[in-house]
């Protein structure tokens, strides 16, 4: 399987990382093909926390060249923040590829963004305000600036200066203060010349590696449902997340890919506003918030929880065309006397099972739920499938029945090795 793709299955946040980490053992690139610095991915090593923003998380391996593709929008002090971060933590970063064909995020995509939210009042969409949708809708403009332009800092001191000319000129009109131009040139092209040792053709380079039969690993950030196309909208990200947007986010071709791992917590959580038709409000919420320590790893926002939406997940299948799914934070369900798992919506008294694509209707639909009795048993040593308890064992012949596509993980803890590959 030359490449395999890993996407989130609900509205992020689902452990990809983990599971990044886990695959990465037998691929030699780990790339990521899209978002910015707003998503965090989190990976426990021997109880040492490794927190990422932009580099893959495929960096904790030495034999890993991990890569940022084209479909990724830069944060440059956030990059070189990580860096510093792992390199002090021994972790070498010296192998790290940066797209030449990546845009850049500057300081008036941040102030944008803060602007935009300002003026929604009490319909803001909950952005991390750290620019990726301003430096997305640039790209989309085309008055972009990619990494590749620093090849050149002269002429790339030229383009920041212009962009932030104009940009101040916008940020005046709304009645805030300009930026510092030349503070902004200076410190830019310094980040510029740091980066020229990480610049690459990076599709020539993936595509070379395919030839020599080097295994690809491609992840993404946020997750299905925050996709620009088919998640929540207006409550999404910026970009495409779901497995299409992982060629168009790395230029390899959809022939190249042959397996697609689908990641999904045994609960749902989501971020910020937006419809959660299983959302708990109640001491069940309260206890998955808590015991599943749900809160975000860049912005430490609080997360929303409530059971596990098998609806959602059957439209990932399609939608990203799954071959497997992998189940993270299992034990975070260990203390529960009953457990919940949905199986359709009823809407205005109809029972429905496919998954609707309006927010407005999402958000009037009530969860039909097929109710499991708990384990009650720490699954945190389990390794083995015929050492879970059966009522965990239901729980997951549950989701592989309504998905339609086997559940091939199962992560039983925070740590590296805590997890069971499952096998119905």
């Amino acid at each position: 399987m030359p490449v395999t793709v890993v996407v989130g299955a609900q509205w992020g946040d689902e452990g990809k990382a983990k599971i990044i980490d886990l695959l990465s053992k037998e691929h030699t690139y780990v790339v990521r093909y899209q978002g910015g610095h707003n998503a965090g991915h989190t990976v426990v090593v021997d109880g040492e926390k490794y927190a990422l923003q932009l580099v893959p998380s495929g960096v904790l391996y030495d034999h890993v060249v991990p890569v940022i593709a084209n479909g990724v929008v830069v944060d440059l002090p956030t990059l070189f923040h990580e860096i510093d971060t792992l390199e002090g933590r021994e972790i070498s970063c010296a192998d790290l590829k940066v797209s030449t064909l990546a845009h850049l995020i500057f300081p008036w995509h941040q102030a944008h963004d803060a602007i935009a939210e300002a003026m929604r009042g009490d319909d803001k969409i909950g952005t991390t305000l750290k620019g990726i949708g301003p430096a997305y809708a640039d790209k989309a403009r085309r008055v972009g600036v990619r990494a590749g332009e620093v090849v050149d800092l002269d002429r790339f001191a030229e383009t920041v200066r212009a962009r932030a000319i104009a940009e101040n000129a916008l940020i005046e009109q709304a009645g805030e203060p300009p930026l510092d131009v030349d503070e902004i040139v200076e410190r830019f092209v310094a980040y510029g010349r740091r980066l020229q040792p990480y610049i690459a053709d990076t599709v020539t380079l993936l595509h070379e590696a395919l030839a020599r039969g080097a295994q690809i690993l491609l992840e993404g950030a946020q997750a299905t449902f925050l996709d620009l196309d088919h998640g929540t909208y207006p409550y999404v990200t910026s970009s495409n997340p779901t497995a299409g947007g992982a060629c168009a986010g790395s230029g390899l071709g959809p022939r190249d890919i042959s397996r697609i791992v689908g990641i999904t917590k045994a609960y749902t959580t989501r971020v910020g506003a937006g419809p959660f038709p299983t959302e708990l409000l109640d001491a069940d919420g309260e206890t998955l918030i808590d015991v599943g320590k749900e809160f975000g790893t860049v912005t430490g926002r609080r997360r929303r929880a409530g059971w596990l939406d098998c609806v959602m997940l059957r439209q990932a299948v399609r939608l990203n065309s799954l071959t497997e799914i992998a189940l993270t934070k299992l034990d975070i369900l260990d203390g529960f006397e009953s457990v919940k798992v949905c199986t359709g919506y009823r809407l205005d008294g109809e029972l429905i099972h496919h998954y609707p694509d309006r927010s407005d209707v999402l958000a009037r639909v009530e969860p039909v739920y097929e109710t499991l009795s708990g384990w009650r048993t720490d699954l945190s040593e389990v390794r083995e499938p015929g050492d879970l308890p059966d009522e965990a064992r239901a729980f997951l012949a549950i989701v592989e029945r309504e998905v339609g596509v086997p559940v091939n993980v199962v992560g039983v803890g925070a740590e590296r090795d805590d997890y069971l590959l499952w096998t119905a």
